[in-house]
């Protein structure tokens, strides 16, 4: 891993910010820029942008929610696992962890930090969601934050979700108000799916202040008796 990390260092300007998570500080590791990533071939083939880079609140409230489970070697899949602060706040807690992007940087970074702050090294695997591969399997628990972000995505995310989730596990997604948002509640029903809980979370951060809105999950079992 100390190779992975040492990869990472020369490929991207990168710099280690400490996040407060459940009452440790993560130290993470990630590209100082996003902007700096952006690549016009990405953009120009499928709108690709490099969100993945930046730590974002939604990621910080799911962390968090995370840091509080009790893992007891579950399997858990995050979906845009980013620079893997969630991820890393799974290991953490116990789970099993697979750490998904679309971007292969992104599940380096996050298997990266996985090691550095639990010494875990964990699955990373790209993931294109429109064309989730059935090697993945089920799990106990999926995990996405911030992923909502253009319209289309919001039935995307539905449908990984339903792919993905065990018949008896739980899915959270933790959104700041983006645009695919309603587009994927609306999406759930289709895949036989539900919400169970849906429940707001203020997130303060000097000037930084959201509104997080965490999103629970599960298979509708009466959807088969319709």
């Amino acid at each position: 891993m100390r190779a992975l990390e040492a990869s990472l260092r020369r490929r991207f300007r990168v710099v280690e910010t400490d996040v407060e998570i459940g009452g440790r500080t993560l130290s993470l590791l990630h590209p100082a820029s996003a902007e700096e990533l952006i690549n016009e071939e990405d953009f120009d083939r499928d709108e690709r942008l490099p969100y993945w880079a930046e730590l974002w609140p939604s990621a910080r409230v799911l962390a968090t929610q995370v840091a509080a489970m009790e893992g007891r070697g579950r399997r858990l899949v995050e979906l845009g696992c980013g620079s893997g602060l969630v991820s890393t706040s799974a290991v953490l807690a116990g789970f099993d962890v697979t750490a998904t992007d679309y971007y292969e940087d992104a599940t380096r970074f996050a298997r990266v930090n996985a090691w550095r702050n639990a010494a875990v090294e964990i699955q990373g695997v790209m993931v294109d969601w429109r064309s989730m591969p059935e090697e993945l399997g089920t799990f106990d628990v999926v995990l996405a934050s911030d992923v909502l972000y253009e319209r289309p995505y919001g039935a995307l995310v539905a449908d990984a979700i339903a792919q993905v989730l065990s018949d008896d596990g739980f899915a959270v997604v933790a959104d700041p108000g983006r645009v695919g948002r309603e587009p994927f509640i609306e999406a759930l029903a289709g895949q036989g799916l539900r919400i169970r809980s849906q429940y707001d979370v203020a997130f303060v951060d000097g000037p930084i202040r959201q509104t997080i809105t965490c999103i629970e999950v599960i298979q509708d079992r009466d959807a088969a008796h319709r």
